[in-house]
């Protein structure tokens, strides 16, 4: 299993009690959807290793309790700590119609109420301020950001992202 067919869950906060459960904080938009999680995927030296898991409770705030499988003490856990949790995309809950996921994008041409096509989505940045959209414009990257607002429609049937860019933006990309 590599990164490009998982997508991030979220990470290992800290150990939790004596008993080798730790606090995950989740970086999913409906945690619900994850209770009761029978394995994660854990980078560890830039691979993915499974970990089968005991439970999976979600807890208030964007976190979950997680216990796995033979790993019973602070020690056995505490070098995971840090770590990235993964899952299959295969396991994406389903989406309501109109609905998106971010990754999806990729490929999708970018265009403009006003400019028209702008260019095809390379790469989605998520940062921690805001999440952007790569797009190679002129033989250019554009980051263009991920909000309502600027993001009017997404047509996946399509291909297509329609979007109304800021005035200017895209001139501050193409000046030399």
């Amino acid at each position: 299993m590599n990164k490009e067919q998982c997508f991030l869950i979220g990470r290992i906060a800290k150990v939790h009690g004596l008993r080798g459960e730790v606090n995950v904080a989740l970086d999913v938009d409906n945690p619900e959807a994850y209770e009761g999680l029978e394995h994660l995927f854990l980078e560890q030296k830039g691979r993915l290793t499974p970990f089968f898991l005991e439970h999976f409770v979600i807890q208030p705030g964007g976190r979950a309790l997680a216990k796995f499988e033979d790993l019973h003490t602070i020690d056995a856990v505490e070098v995971l700590v840090g770590s990235e949790a993964y899952l299959p995309l295969s396991e994406l809950p389903e989406l309501k119609e109109g609905q998106y996921y971010y990754h999806e994008l990729i490929g999708f041409e970018v265009v403009d109420e006003i400019t028209g096509p702008v260019g095809p989505v390379q790469v989605i940045y998520d940062l921690e301020t805001q999440d952007l959209l790569g797009v190679t414009h002129k033989g250019k990257e554009v980051l263009i950001p991920l909000q309502d607002g600027i993001i009017a429609q997404v047509d996946k049937a399509a291909k297509k992202v329609f979007c109304r860019l800021p005035q200017g933006l895209l001139d501050i990309y193409l000046e030399e």
